[in-house]
This record gives C-alpha cells, structure tokens and sequence, in this order.
C-alpha cells in the first residue's frame, strides 16, 4: 500500500492509510479495478454530465415531463423505489437494537448501508427533480407544517443523518477512534428508535402525498389507505432487499450467509406479503371492484402484474417450508418482490396518471437522460457498497 503521508501530510495521511488498509478484506477476494467497476465509473461520469446538463439548462430540456406529467421516473422509481428499497434498514436495525435479535446481527451493518445508499439516491432525485435546485435548503429554515411535502423534506434530511450516523461505528474502527466508538454504540439504541420513528412516518407519507390527487390516480391505487399501503409494501420488500443482498453478497464477496438468518426473513416476507395482499384485494373488492380490472384496460393488466409478480408469485414460492430452506429459491422469490413492488411504485406515480394526463392531451416516455442519471445513480450506490466491502468491516461474520 502507498504511503499516503508523504503527499497528504501526518495526520491526513495517518487517516488515508488508515481507510485505505484493505487487509482485512483479502479474505473475502474483493478486487477493485475490474471490467464491471470501470463500467460503473462510466456509468457514473454520465450521470454526473447529465445532472451538471439538468442543472444549467433545466428540466426541460433535460427531461420529457410538462404541466400534466411533473413526476416521472426520477420520483417514481428513484425517490419512491429508493426508499422502499431502504426499508431494510429500519426493520434489520430494530430487531438486533431494540429487540435483541442477535441472530440477525450479522446483516445488520449491510442493511444499514444499503439504506443508507438508497436515501441518497431519493435525496440526488428529489434535488434534481425539483425546479429550481439549488434552494433544496429551503424546507429546514422555511417551515410549512401544514404541507405533506415538507414533511416528506424533513424526513429525507433527518433519515439519512440518521443512517449515516448508524453506519459510523464501521469508520470510527477502522480509524481506531476508540473514544467516538464508544460514545456512538451506547447512544445506538436512541439512533435506531430514532430511525424507526422516522422511516415509519417516512414511507407512509410518501403514500399520503397521492391523497392529495383523487381525481387524477386511476382508482384501481387510490385509496385512503395508500399510506398504509406504502408502509406495509415497503416492509416487505425491505425484508427481501436485505435476503437479496445477504445471498448476493454472499457470493460475490465469498462468504457463507446464515440459512436461519434467510428462513427468517422469507417467513416475514410470507407474513407481511399475505397481509398486503389482503389490503390490495380487499381495495380491489370494496372499491373499484373485480370489473375495473376490464374496464380500465392497459391500466387493469398492469395491476394484475403487480399483484401476480410482486405479491402471489413470490407467497406461493415462500408457503412451502422445504422452499424456505432453498437459497435458490429464496432468490428468486427475493427478486419477484422487488420487481412487484418497483412496479407497484412505477404504477402509482406514471401509469396510474396516465388516462387524467392523456385526456389532457399529453404523453410522457422518459428520456435518454433520465435513463441515464438513474442507471448512473444506481451504479453509484453498487460502487459505493463495494467500496465499503473492502475498505470497512461491513461483514464482521467473515472476521477469522
């Protein structure tokens, strides 16, 4: 390893060295400079020249929303994907802080991570996404209590503070910050509490922004129970986000995830799954009713795809008890979750829009930056949890 001291001075470069030590992580065969990181380095440039081309010229010339489509795929999928993504996080984080769970302490400081990055990718959205960017600093020196917007602002803001500080312990060691150490883990407990107050208000109030547009969100998703709705998908998904990177993790970086750790999290997935699939039937049947699923076309056969992909697919896959034995299957059902609920996500935010906004007179298909700027923003989290895999102790279960 270079010695950083002699370019960055004693004590930045006592740091550097420090952060850069990679010891400890040759065990797990993590090697930086191969073809897919330099894809994601690529794919990360790009996205930085789109978000520098956004910035200057605006959004439209950057990307193809108007009046009557002024949320796309940014919210849709970035902000209101990523933070379903993230849900991991809070539910891991509880279990081992607050409830004592100790089996799943082995998962708990990549799903905090991995909750982390998701926050940062809504909160580049929502600063990109909004009109005028650079007054993002607005909403926490210009309260509006009585905006569910604003509250959504806050909660972004304080969550990822709050996951920053739940993924600082990994820093604090590697630095040998002893004393930072100690002040953080006994105020950890507090910090989770926080951060489950927190991301519970969050994700429902991400549902409760769409209360506000009755007349405009196709009636197969509107409902007064949409924040309830977003909630509980979000658990759900969380719980296959944190068993889809424990599998995949434990593959790529060549260490051997619990099985017991797994079967947990696919039996609260099966749990939370029936319930929600409860909740979208039982809006189905009391609401709009069997007969929209016709009636209301293109937009009927993407409910069906949700539910059928998202929801009943993965709960057959999961009922079986040999099943939940399977890492393989685990995966996959893992998989069809986050789709369902990413398409659930897609639907609520563009499609379910579609037939108020066509009536209008307009479409919307993203643009070739839009692909872009989220392709390069997920690169970016994937190099950054890489990153951390071989720099910090993210897996302490792999420590000989």
């Amino acid at each position: 390893m270079i010695d950083l001291t002699r370019y960055l001075g004693p004590k930045l470069g006592s740091v550097a060295n420090r952060l850069l030590d990679d010891r400890h992580s040759e065990h797990l065969g993590i090697r930086m400079d191969t073809p897919f990181t330099r894809i994601l380095v690529a794919l990360i440039l790009a996205a930085a020249a789109v978000a520098a081309y956004r910035l200057l010229l605006g959004m439209g010339a950057s990307t193809n929303l108007n009046d009557y489509w002024p949320w796309g795929l940014w919210i849709s999928f970035d902000v209101l994907g990523g933070v379903a993504m993230a849900a991991g996080g809070f539910i891991v984080a509880a279990m081992v802080y607050i409830l004592n769970w100790k089996k799943y302490k082995c998962i708990v400081r990549a799903s905090i991570l991995n909750a982390f990055f998701g926050y940062l990718l809504a909160a580049m959205s929502i600063c990109l996404d909004i009109g005028r960017s650079f007054v993002i600093w607005h909403p926490m020196v210009m309260w509006q209590v009585n905006s569910i917007m604003f509250i959504v602002a806050v909660h972004v803001v304080l969550y990822t503070s709050t996951l920053a500080t739940e993924s600082s312990p990994m820093v604090f060691e590697k630095l040998g910050w002893t004393g930072v150490l100690r002040w953080v883990n006994r105020c950890m407990v507090g910090i989770v509490l926080f951060g489950v107050l927190l991301s519970l208000l969050h994700q429902s109030s991400l549902g409760a922004v769409y209360l506000i547009a009755p007349s405009k969100l196709s009636p197969l998703w509107y409902s007064k129970f949409i924040p309830y709705m977003f909630l509980v998908s979000a658990i759900m998904m969380g719980l296959s986000m944190v068993s889809f990177e424990t599998i995949l993790t434990g593959k790529v970086f060549n260490h051997v995830p619990s099985l017991d750790v797994l079967q947990g999290l696919a039996r609260g997935v099966l749990v939370i799954g029936s319930f929600y699939a409860a909740m979208k039937i039982g809006h189905l049947l009391t609401g709009p009713g069997v007969g929209a699923l016709v009636s209301e076309g293109f937009l009927g056969i993407m409910w069906l795809l949700e539910m059928a992909i998202g929801v009943l697919l993965p709960l057959l896959l999961l009922a079986g008890k040999k099943n939940r034995s399977n890492p393989e299957v685990l995966f996959a059902a893992n998989i069809l979750v986050i789709v369902g609920v990413l398409m659930n996500r897609l639907n609520v935010g563009v499609f379910a829009v579609s037939e108020y906004a066509n009536r209008a007179g307009s479409d919307y298909f993203p643009s070739l930056m839009e692909l872009v700027l989220t392709t390069g923003m997920i690169a970016f989290a994937i190099l950054g949890f890489k990153v951390c895999a071989k720099y910090l102790n993210l897996f302490p279960e792999t420590d000989h």
